[in-house]
This record gives structure tokens, C-alpha cells and sequence, in this order.
């Protein structure tokens, strides 16, 4: 299931990943999992805010590799891992009416990285997100897609560096 937008699909984190991530993540950790007592934790597998009392944990997730697992790419030392909260245990996905871009609050830093077919980058920017959050977001992918060698870009919170979202061609 994928998080409906106007011009581009943000991609949750896969159920086989996310299953996998709750027993070992990609740092080769066994996480502990908690009940949330504040809510708003940007949940990856259901692409919205945590609320307050849901169990949770925090992750290390590699989505890149994880991407050039399934293509066979080559990242090389553009592989990184991360920080990614996730329900504890296995959730519904992002909700089927769910709109917008997740995660999209107006004057937050994100990087918008753009990486080639072998998992390269080859370009990003920096996007302060505005008031018409979905426009700035459609406007950065357009960007991000016209040059023909992006296959895919990833989108991370500049603060903690922690992996949002991410949008194939």
C-alpha cells in the first residue's frame, strides 16, 4: 500500500522489511519496543504521526540497500542507515485515503537526494518545506525526475538526517 499524492507515490517502508526490522534491523540490532507517551514519532510503515499509546520502536533501516537488493544495484558508499520509527508490531499501511505528502510540516528542513539506476547520488537539494507543502514537494520531484539518470529519490529531515520517504520514477 502506498501513500496517495497529485503527481507522486511517497512509498512506505515494505511489509517484508518491516518484518524483518522488528526482529534484527539493518545496524544488526534487536531493538527495544515502547509505548509511545507523546506521540507525533513519524511512523515509516503507515506514513503518518505516532499516537500516544501506541507501542513503537526505533530502528536502523538502510533503504538503499534495501532497494539495491531488489535491483541489484551498486550503491557502494552511498549505502547509508539510519534512524526510522515503526509500529511494533505489524500494522495496516498507510490509511487508503490517506493524501498529501507525509510528514509535510510547513518550514521544515528536508533533503530531496536523488540517486542513478546503480544506487549513485547524483543530486539533491535542500527543500524548506512551504505552506502549499504539496506543491513544494510536486515541484522538487519534477525537479528531481527531469534529469533522466534519477531513478529514484529519497526524502530525509535534515535535523536527524532520519529517512521519510521515498519516490520511484
Amino acid at each position: 500500500m502506498t501513500h496517495q499524492i497529485a503527481q507522486h507515490v511517497a512509498r512506505p517502508i515494505e511489509p517484508a522489511a518491516l518484518k524483518e526490522l522488528r526482529d534484527t534491523d539493518d545496524a544488526g540490532a534487536t531493538r527495544t519496543p515502547f509505548t509511545d507517551t507523546e506521540g507525533g514519532h513519524p511512523l515509516r510503515c503507515c506514513l503518518r504521526p505516532s499516537r500516544v499509546g501506541e507501542r513503537i520502536t526505533l530502528v536502523t533501516y538502510a533503504p538503499l540497500r534495501r532497494w539495491a537488493a531488489e535491483t541489484w544495484a551498486k550503491p557502494g558508499a552511498y549505502d547509508e542507515q539510519g534512524p526510522v520509527f515503526i509500529h511494533a508490531e505489524e500494522c495496516e499501511g498507510p490509511a487508503a485515503d490517506a493524501t498529501g505528502y507525509p510528514f509535510a510540516r510547513s518550514g521544515a528542513l528536508r533533503t530531496v537526494r536523488r540517486y542513478d539506476s546503480e544506487g549513485r547520488i547524483v543530486g539533491g537539494r535542500l527543500l524548506e518545506i512551504p505552506e502549499a507543502a504539496d506543491e513544494g514537494f510536486d515541484e522538487a520531484f519534477a525537479e528531481a525526475f527531469a534529469d533522466p539518470a534519477v531513478a529514484l529519490v529519497h526524502v530525509r529531515a535534515v535535523e536527524y538526517g532520519c529517512f521519510h520517504f521515498e519516490v520511484r520514477r
